[in-house]
C-alpha cells in the first residue's frame, strides 16, 4: 500500500481503485487524479505490462490536458492488465467494468486508449446497461468514434502547423517524420499531407520506413487498412530501418506518436528536426526537454499537441444521453481552433518566460486547477 501512497501529492490522486476477478484473471486499476474542475474523465487501456504508477502518471496528464484546453472535466485513467489479443478479452473487460460499477459513470466515464477500440466502448455501455458509461462508441450506436475519425491525429497536425507558423514558416514542403502509425499517427500523417507536408518516414513495431523524397501517404493509409502494422513491410519502397532510427533521420518536424519515454537525453541530442510535436503521451522526459530547448528545438508538449481527443470527448460527453449524434464538422472545427490557439499561447509563454514549453504549459494548467481547488476550499489556508 505504501507504493500507492507515494504517488500522492498536492494535486492527487484523489482515488485509486484496484480490482480483480478470480474467474477471468482480470486485474485492473482506476485512478481519479483531480476533480476540482469536473468529474474524472480519461481513456481506458489494456496492456499486459500495466502498472499502477503508469496509470497514475497518465491520469495526471489528463488533469493537465483538460485544464490546458480549458474544458471542465477532471483527470482520470483506467487500466486493465491483460493481453489485448487474448481470446478472453471481452470477458476480462466486462469483469473490469462490473467491478467498477460504483464508480462508472458517477465518478468516471470510460474512453479509449491503447489496446481498446470503439467496440470495447460499446461493451462497457452494454455491461453496465448505461449509455453514459463510455464515450467513443461506434457511429451506429450514436457515438463519436473519435479514433475512427482520427480526431487526435488531426489535432496533432494542426498543432504542428501552428508551431511552424509561430516560427515564421509553414508545413508546405516541410519534411515530417511520424513515429507510430496507429490511431494517432496515421491520422496525423493524413492531415499533415493535406497541409502540404512531405512525410519522409513512418514507423510501426515492424520497423521504420524512410524515403527522403517522400512517402505516398494515401498508399500507406490503404495498406494500413489491409495489413495493419505490417504496412511498413508491404509498402515496397523506401528503406526499412530499425525501430527508433526514424527519430534521428533528417526532417523539419518530428511527431513521436507511439509510446511514452521514447526520446531520452541522448536521443534528444541527436534529433535533426527543428520542431517536435508530441502526438503520444509522455514521449519525452525533463532531461530530454532541457536538451531540446538548449538546442533551440521547438517542442509542442503532449497535453497541448494531442488534446484534440479530449476536445472531441467533451462533445461526446455532452451527447451521451442524447438522441442526436455529435456533428463531426463542428468537432473538427473546435479541435483546429483549440490546438492552434493553445500551441501559440504556450510557445509564446515559454519564449517570454525563458522556460521550456513543457514548463510553460504545465504552469498554465496548474494555475487553472489551483484556482478551482481554492474556490472549492480544497487547499489548506
Amino acid at each position: 500500500m505504501s507504493d500507492v501512497l507515494t504517488l500522492m501529492d498536492e494535486w492527487g490522486p484523489e482515488r485509486v481503485v484496484c480490482v480483480s476477478d478470480s474467474r477471468t484473471g482480470m486485474r485492473g486499476v482506476l485512478v481519479i487524479d483531480n476533480t476540482a474542475r469536473g468529474m474524472g474523465k480519461g481513456g481506458m487501456r489494456m496492456s499486459a505490462s500495466l502498472t499502477v504508477a503508469e496509470v497514475a502518471r497518465l491520469a495526471r496528464v489528463m488533469t493537465y490536458k483538460w485544464a490546458g484546453v480549458d474544458l471542465f472535466f477532471g483527470g482520470a485513467k483506467a487500466g486493465i492488465m491483460a493481453d489485448p489479443g487474448s481470446p478472453d478479452r471481452e470477458a476480462i473487460l466486462r469483469a473490469f467494468v462490473r467491478a467498477l460499477s460504483q464508480e462508472i459513470p458517477r465518478q468516471y466515464v470510460a474512453g479509449l486508449d491503447m489496446g481498446l477500440t470503439e467496440r470495447d466502448a460499446a461493451i462497457v455501455q452494454d455491461e453496465l446497461a448505461d449509455r453514459g458509461a463510455a464515450v467513443g462508441t461506434p457511429h451506429v450506436l450514436g457515438g463519436m468514434p473519435y479514433d475512427e475519425l482520427g480526431v487526435t491525429g488531426y489535432g496533432v497536425a494542426e498543432a504542428a502547423d501552428a508551431a511552424a507558423r509561430h516560427a515564421g514558416s509553414s508545413l508546405r514542403g516541410a519534411r515530417v517524420v511520424v513515429q507510430g502509425f496507429g490511431a494517432v499517427g496515421h491520422a496525423a500523417a493524413r492531415r499533415l499531407a493535406e497541409l502540404g507536408a512531405t512525410v519522409v518516414a513512418v514507423s510501426t513495431v515492424h520497423g521504420a520506413l524512410h524515403d527522403p523524397e517522400g512517402l505516398d501517404v494515401d498508399r500507406l493509409l490503404d495498406l494500413r487498412a489491409e495489413a495493419g502494422d505490417a504496412v511498413v513491410k508491404e509498402y515496397g519502397g523506401g528503406r526499412l530501418l530499425d525501430v527508433g532510427a526514424e527519430l534521428l533521420v533528417p526532417a523539419d518536424v518530428l511527431v513521436p506518436a507511439a509510446l511514452q519515454d521514447v526520446i531520452d537525453a541522448d536521443v534528444a541530442a541527436n534529433v535533426q528536426a527543428g520542431i517536435v510535436v508530441e502526438g503520444a503521451n509522455l514521449p519525452t522526459g525533463p532531461a530530454a526537454q532541457r536538451v531540446l530547448a538548449a538546442r533551440g528545438i521547438t517542442v509542442v508538449p503532449d497535453f497541448v499537441a494531442n488534446a484534440g481527443g479530449v476536445v472531441a470527448a467533451g462533445f461526446a460527453m455532452d451527447a451521451r444521453y442524447s438522441a442526436f449524434r455529435p456533428e463531426p464538422d463542428a468537432v473538427f472545427a473546435a479541435v483546429s481552433a483549440k490546438m492552434r490557439e493553445n500551441t501559440g499561447t504556450v510557445l509564446a509563454a515559454a519564449r517570454a518566460q525563458g522556460t521550456t514549453t513543457h514548463q510553460a504549459a504545465l504552469a498554465l494548467a496548474q494555475d487553472r486547477v489551483r484556482a478551482a481547488m481554492e474556490l472549492k476550499g480544497r487547499l489548506r489556508r
